[in-house]
């Protein structure tokens, strides 16, 4: 243990930060902290208490002291999930790592549910009917995903709000119900596609669909009523991390790289159902819980400006694993399917299933399947039905964070709870997963422009140096307009002729 006199080279001593919640005083408090005045932080190690506004209190200390810049990682689950690190160590790469390791979480998160079930069933779709001809929009979304989500932290941390009640500070609320209205109906599209999923994958394995679905909506119930949200985030980037069977499936599928590179500069636009995989493809990969999502998420986790590069780069990383799943997809339905015999329908989980997975054979095959897309459902799930029970809370100004227990928050778990068990009702009653996922993801790419144009809206107003302007508002406006105006166009014609 070293003091603040022990310091070993210039800047080892500058002040690292922790912002703590006031819920947390009495949890610090028995570690030997006293928030309440003025005075040391542990023997030999002086503190510097300076006063926020309510209900938060900034702690200073050296860094050199016995706490040290391993503090945040020493607390308990839900100490550690209410703060903050800033830890000024510009020449040290590791400590740069670890502080991007306390902020990242919120981007990798919501990609990896970006990649749900439904992506992965358009993506197989798309693979099995046009080979290579719907794979270079894969790539293409990467910007277009990156600018949403990046504005949608940005405005989090800026603000210290959720999207839904931003709006409503901003615009009024009818226009907050208005945006969640749009929100809730996207996220009982998204959470039936899941259930669907999973109920999917169950029946695959020889369990009987109420089975599945008890045991997952328990297994969710349980995950946000005994949990923290740091510990619900590990929970969602496990089970999304199963989600890279996929890559594997790709590469074992033995992809010809001139038949990729000459599909994938193909587009047969005059084909009514290309448009509508193209459609659902940009439905896909930008959903309206995801801004939602990922705005709420970053405020509940405690970040601050300072802490922007590293949610940045969380969400760029994010942004680059989902679509680079959704193409591993398409390239294994494709070299499997869509060469052979283009223009195939994939009509059923048990058909995707071998689809992608031959080469490993049918058992192994299809476990490995029934893993990656109930990785996928998974995270996918905690995601949705968090949005939509955080969302409306917002809206009523009721309390809607982990942190709070039901009594707490009673708003908050009781649409949790009915979202939930609502959805997996319609899945008893019967509904075929494969049209009814994609015909959700049209449904979003209709509803995108409502849920962009709230985006952009916020962000110019956003005070400076962090309001979205100049070339960087020119850019998100070029690239908003492209999606909109590709997924409208595309929704109609597939639709309507």
């Amino acid at each position: 243990m070293r003091g603040p006199s022990e310091c070993e080279g210039p800047g080892d001593c500058e002040p690292a930060v922790l912002l703590i919640t006031q819920p947390l005083t009495r949890s610090l408090a028995a570690l030997g902290i006293d928030l309440s005045k003025r005075g040391e932080v542990s023997a030999g190690a002086p503190a510097r208490l300076t006063p926020t506004s309510p209900p938060r209190t900034m702690l200073a200390f050296q860094k050199g002291s016995a706490l040290g810049p391993r503090f945040r990682l020493a607390l308990p689950v839900r100490i550690a999930r209410e703060m903050s690190v800033e830890v000024r160590d510009k020449g040290s790469t590791w400590r740069a790592w670890r502080r991007f390791a306390a902020v990242a979480g919120p981007g990798i998160v919501v990609m990896l549910a970006d990649s749900d079930a439904a992506s992965v069933i358009t993506a197989a779709q798309s693979g099995a009917r046009f080979g290579y001809r719907l794979l270079l929009l894969q790539f293409a979304l990467i910007p277009i995903l990156y600018v949403s989500q990046e504005l949608a932290m940005r405005l989090g941390i800026v603000s210290r709000k959720g999207h839904a009640q931003l709006i409503r500070d901003e615009f009024g609320v009818a226009w907050a119900w208005f945006a969640v209205g749009a929100l809730m109906l996207a996220c009982v599209g998204s959470l039936l596609t899941e259930l669907s999923g999973l109920a999917g994958v169950g029946a695959l394995l020889g369990v009987p669909v109420p089975v599945t679905l008890g045991i997952v909506v328990g297994a969710l119930l349980l995950m946000a009523y005994l949990g923290s949200y740091l510990t619900i985030e590990w929970i969602a980037i496990g089970a999304g991390t199963f989600e890279l069977v996929f890559l594997v499936a790709a590469y074992e599928s033995r992809p010809q790289l001139s038949a990729i590179r000459d599909g994938m500069l193909e587009f047969p636009l005059a084909d009514r159902e290309y448009l509508y995989l193209f459609a659902a493809n940009i439905g896909a990969v930008i959903m309206p819980w995801m801004i939602f999502y990922q705005q709420s998420a970053v405020v509940e986790k405690g970040l601050t400006v300072d802490d922007l590069p590293a949610a940045r780069l969380d969400t760029a990383i994010g942004a680059f694993l989902t679509q680079l799943v959704m193409a591993a997809i398409l390239i294994a339905t494709a070299a499997t399917l869509g060469t052979a015999k283009e223009g195939t329908s994939l009509d059923t989980v048990e058909t995707i299933a071998q689809a992608i997975t031959p080469y490993f054979g049918k058992e192994v095959g299809v476990a490995m399947f029934a893993v990656g897309i109930s990785g996928a459902a998974l995270v996918a799930t905690i995601v949705v039905t968090l949005t939509a029970a955080r969302a409306p809370s917002e809206v009523l100004g009721v309390k809607h964070a982990l942190e709070h227990g039901l009594r707490e928050a009673p708003w908050f778990y009781a649409i949790y709870t009915l979202t939930l068990l609502g959805g997996a009702g319609l899945i008893l009653s019967g509904i075929n997963l494969v049209t009814l996922t994609v015909g959700i993801q049209v449904m979003n790419a209709f509803l995108l422009p409502i849920v962009l144009a709230f985006l952009y809206l916020l962000a110019r107003r956003l005070p400076r140096p962090h309001r979205l302007e100049g070339g960087h508002a020119v850019l998100v406006v070029i690239l908003d307009l492209s999606a909109i105006a590709c997924s409208l166009y595309a929704g109609l014609v597939s639709l309507f002729g």
